[in-house]
């Protein structure tokens, strides 16, 4: 799996690079994105042995889902080279990670099904998406679905990214980016439970914790903008 890691990363990098991506669709939120999934998959496959069949796919798509935001680059443009990508993608033993060539029979390949399930997560997934349009149904990737889409959720609690994404985007000053995200936040992330965007337990624990975690950020960003010391 390391090395399948190794290429959605850098296909990360390469395609933000590419499309003029700024960091708050970028590596670092990629990352969270993936780390917010693996929490969710770890407690429902528990209940859901299934899900780890499609547990490769989850991850891919946590990992490549903004690379092709409507943002920056044409959906349609995007998802054709996420599905050329992983159609290219071929299995490669590293000696260095200690598995035999038997193991590295192991790793999960694309075939075209986990492609399109990939290229329908992630078209499907996002918060403006689900709200003009509602959950699609994409049979047995249902859950799939949901976890990825989640942990895209539980990741836009992180205040400072709302901020860099309006100063990069819109040109703002800090005083001014910090006003656009913190409606952002009181009119959208904050209101995530209510909206009952969360389906998993997971999601939801995590989800209260985050939000304090945000407050008190931009409690402290207050404090910055309003005794500036520059």
């Amino acid at each position: 799996m390391s090395s399948i890691l190794a290429k959605l990363f850098h296909y990360v990098l390469l395609t933000t690079a590419k499309h003029g991506i700024d960091e708050s669709h970028g590596l670092a939120h990629s990352m969270n994105v993936l780390h917010f999934a693996h929490q969710i998959y770890e407690q429902e496959v528990r209940e859901s042995p299934l899900l780890e069949e499609q547990r490769h796919i989850i991850f891919t798509a946590a990992i490549l889902h903004d690379v092709c935001d409507k943002k920056y680059v044409s959906e349609k443009e995007g998802l054709a080279e996420i599905g050329e990508f992983l159609d290219n993608m071929n299995m490669i033993s590293y000696p260095n990670v200690g598995l035999s060539s038997q193991d590295n029979l192991h790793f999960p390949a694309y075939n075209q099904e986990e492609i399109r399930a990939v290229q329908d997560i992630i078209s499907t997934m996002s918060y403006s998406t689900v709200k003009k349009h509602g959950y699609p149904k994409l049979r047995h990737y249902q859950k799939a679905y949901h976890i990825v889409r989640e942990a895209d959720l539980l990741a836009a609690y992180d205040f400072d990214r709302s901020m860099m994404y309006h100063m990069h985007r819109n040109n703002r000053d800090v005083k001014t980016a910090f006003l656009a995200a913190e409606d952002l936040f009181e009119t959208r992330v904050f209101q995530h439970n209510r909206d009952g965007l969360f389906l998993h337990d997971m999601s939801k624990r995590l989800s209260f914790d985050l939000h304090q975690g945000a407050k008190l950020r931009m409690d402290a960003w207050r404090s910055i903008i309003r005794n500036p010391v520059f």
